[in-house]
This record gives C-alpha cells, sequence and structure tokens, in this order.
C-alpha cells in the first residue's frame, strides 16, 4: 500500500482518545484503592471489609489483582479478534466505538455501592463493575494501539504519535489528579464528601467518553490500512508474537516499568496525605508540575530518540527511576531541612524526565517490531504485538496493586506510615 502522508490533524484526533482513556484509568489507578481503602485522615466511610486475608492480603487488594489478571488474560483474546475484524468500519475503528460508553459507565458505577455500610452485597457490587471496566477498557485500549502501527507509516511519523499520545496522556492523568480540587468545591458547597466524589468521577467520565468518540468519528482507518484481516488464530498468534526475540526481551522491561509506574500514581495520594501531611488538593499541583516539566522534556527526547536511539534512552529512564524511587523513602522525614512542599516539588521534578522518555518510547518501538514482523512473515497481527504488550503491562500493574495495597497493612496513616515507606525496597 502506498504510503499515505499524515496530516497533522489526525495525529491530534488520534491523541485525544487517548486523553479520554487517560482520565478513567487515572481515575481507578489513582482513587480506588483511597476510596476503598482510605486512611482516617480522609474521613471516609467503609464500604468493604478493611481486614486481611492470610495476615497480607487485603480485600480490595484481591479485587484490584484479580481484575487485573482478567483484564490481562482478555488482551490477546480482544487483540486477535481485531486483528481478524472484517467491520466496514476498519479492524480498530469498530472496537473502539462499541467499547467507549460502557468504559465511562462503568468508570463511575465502581465507586457506587448498594449498601452505605461494610457489606458482601458492596463487594460482589465491586468486583462486577471493576471487571466490567477492565474488560472494556481493554476493548479500546488494544485496538487504539494497533492503529498507531497503521497510521505511522515510517519511524518519524510513529515517533510523532506517541509523542503527541504521551501529551494527552499526562493531560488526562492530569485531570484525574485535580479530582479532589474539583469535589471539594462541591463540598465547601455543602454536599456531603462520598456524593461530591461520586458527582466528580461521573462528569470528568462523561469529559472523558466525548475524547474517547473523537478518533472514532473523525479518522477513516482504512486510507491508512489495507485493512487485511491476519488468518492466524489466537494460540499461533501469540506463538509467532514470543517468537519474536526482540519483542520479547522489551516486553521483560516494559513489565517493570508498569509496575513502577502503578506504584506511584497509586501511592502519590499516600505521599502527599501521610508522609508530607501536605492537603489533598495538593494532589492537583504536584501533577500540574510533574506535566509541566514532562512536557518540557518532551520536545528534547523526540529529538534525541532520532539521534542516539531508543535504547540508551529507555536504560537512561530506568536508572533514574529508580533513584525516585530511594528519595520517597525519606520523604517527610524530620533529617531533611527542607519543607514537605519542597520535598514535594523535587519528587516530581526528578519524576517528570523517565515519565517522559517511558511515556514516548514503548509504543514507538512495539510499533516498528509489529511493521517489521508484518514484512518478515506476511501476517498482520499489529494488535496482538499491542495486546501482549498491555498484557505485561497489567501483570505490572496487578503485582503493584496486589503490593501496596497489602504494604497499607503495616501502617497508611499519619505517624503510622511504614507500610507505604517500605514498598520502595520491592521496587
Amino acid at each position: 500500500m502506498k504510503e499515505k502522508k499524515l496530516k497533522l490533524l489526525t495525529i491530534i484526533s488520534y491523541a485525544l482518545g487517548q486523553l479520554g482513556w487517560s482520565m478513567l484509568m487515572g481515575i481507578i489507578n489513582i482513587y480506588l484503592v483511597w476510596f476503598y481503602l482510605a486512611p482516617k485522615e480522609a474521613n471516609l466511610p467503609k464500604y468493604i471489609p478493611q481486614g486481611n486475608i492470610l495476615g497480607f492480603l487485603t480485600i480490595i487488594g484481591l479485587i484490584t489483582m484479580t481484575g487485573r489478571f482478567l483484564d490481562a488474560v482478555t488482551d490477546p483474546w480482544i487483540a486477535n479478534l481485531s486483528d481478524k475484524s472484517k467491520s466496514k468500519y476498519g479492524r480498530r475503528i469498530s472496537f473502539m466505538m462499541k467499547s467507549a460508553v460502557p468504559l465511562a459507565i462503568f468508570t463511575t458505577l465502581v465507586f457506587y455501592s448498594p449498601v452505605n455500610s461494610i457489606s458482601l452485597i458492596n463487594v460482589i457490587f465491586l468486583v462486577i463493575t471493576l471487571f466490567s471496566f477492565y474488560i472494556f477498557y481493554t476493548m479500546y485500549v488494544t485496538p487504539y494501539f494497533a492503529l498507531l502501527s497503521e497510521l505511522g507509516q515510517n519511524s518519524n511519523d510513529k515517533i510523532n504519535l506517541s509523542t503527541a499520545i504521551s501529551v494527552t496522556f499526562f493531560i488526562g492523568t492530569a485531570i484525574a489528579f485535580f479530582a479532589p480540587s474539583f469535589w471539594n468545591i462541591f463540598i465547601a458547597n455543602g454536599m456531603e464528601k462520598v456524593l461530591a466524589i461520586r458527582i466528580t468521577i461521573g462528569l470528568m467520565a462523561l469529559v472523558a467518553l466525548i475524547f474517547l468518540f473523537i478518533p472514532v468519528f473523525t479518522i477513516d482507518e482504512k486510507k491508512y490500512s489495507d485493512n487485511k484481516p491476519s488468518g492466524q488464530n489466537m494460540l499461533d498468534s501469540i506463538k509467532s508474537t514470543f517468537s519474536n526475540k526482540n519483542f520479547l526481551m522489551f516486553t521483560i522491561s516494559d513489565l517493570m516499568y508498569f509496575t513502577a509506574l502503578t506504584v506511584f500514581q497509586t501511592g502519590l495520594i499516600y505521599y502527599t496525605t501521610v508522609l508530607m501531611r501536605l492537603p489533598e488538593a495538593m494532589m492537583g499541583i504536584l501533577n500540574m508540575m510533574l506535566v509541566l516539566f514532562s512536557f518540557i522534556f518532551y520536545p528534547i527526547v523526540n529529538i534525541l530518540a532520532k539521534k542516539i536511539g531508543k535504547k540508551k534512552m529507555l536504560v537512561f529512564a530506568f536508572f533514574n527511576l529508580m533513584l525516585t524511587y530511594l528519595y520517597i523513602f525519606f520523604l517527610g522525614m524530620e533529617f531533611l531541612t527542607i519543607s514537605t512542599k519542597v520535598q514535594a516539588y523535587i519528587l516530581v521534578i526528578v519524576t517528570s524526565l523517565p515519565m517522559a522518555i517511558f511515556g514516548i518510547l514503548p509504543n514507538v518501538v512495539v510499533a516498528d517490531i509489529a511493521a517489521d514482523d508484518a514484512e518478515r512473515t506476511g501476517q498482520r497481527n499489529e494488535a496482538m504485538f499491542f495486546g501482549v504488550r498491555t498484557f505485561m503491562s497489567k501483570i505490572g500493574q496487578m503485582l503493584a496493586m496486589l503490593i501496596f495495597s497489602s504494604l497499607l497493612v503495616f501502617g497508611k496513616d499519619v505517624g503510622h506510615d511504614l507500610g507505604i515507606e517500605v514498598k520502595f525496597c520491592i521496587k
């Protein structure tokens, strides 16, 4: 197929879809554990049992771990269905269209409980809504990333697309981090806190839905792809994907990254309110700074990736992230003479560079590997490569949620925060 020039408007339209789903995933990653296993300072009611199983595994940890596992195992299935799709709307857009509305709805329902006290009914309801969220998330995101490989028909286009979606990912996540600022407005006007949280999340989900639909209705997938369906079944496609040695090595490193990223996202509200004893609203300011400094690094990452290569930059980012977790252990300790606000500012500044690198380059690497594999084998399994990548990323997220929520058993409140501090050793 003749190479199609990629227009700026198409890049923007595609990237806005990521803004939508990153808002929704940000809400789940940041507030799910906090809402159902809240520290005393949050002053929230309890809806599910707060104890632990086998001395270390919390109920919310078990639910999130199982949900992530279900989410992960559906990735190859959805990817194969997308690769083999013969829909008139395209192999990718058709799945994004069907999943957008239920994805937004279940994001909201995750934070609703039928019973206003600790109840098994609430546990069952949470399991159903969270599992549904993960399934529809996969139905949107896996084909969405596969579309990147088809829209970007050369390496520079792929880097530009990945840079654009990195920008919208951080914007979407930033909006999610600002949720406490929004619900505090409702609270200041007399609304009860739980209702304020639920209304805020519902409104944010509605805004996210609009962004989810933008690439669906503005991008003609068939202009950029021959839309030829794959002829492989799911097992053969998975086997073919893992037989690619470059991709196998990449997925192992990607697993480590997503574990670290999810711990950071889930833990930031605890680092802020417990370790540094700052108000919840500080979350929005910190994330705005993280986005701002990441944006500053985006053009640099874009240029350097084209000059010195992706591998060297990814190795550097891993080393930088490791130092960040070491720093988190010391947050709020008395021997640090600088104020906790300054400590918080330092945290987001040193985290912004590796976030910028990891936000741009991994998708380009997968797209390049998928395109090269298609040329060598003749099989168009782009979605499967991204599906396997997201499978590994969700395993990392699952492990992170399990580890973090379980360590909270050892302390999650001001003055009793060992569980929050010790998790850096695991990372």
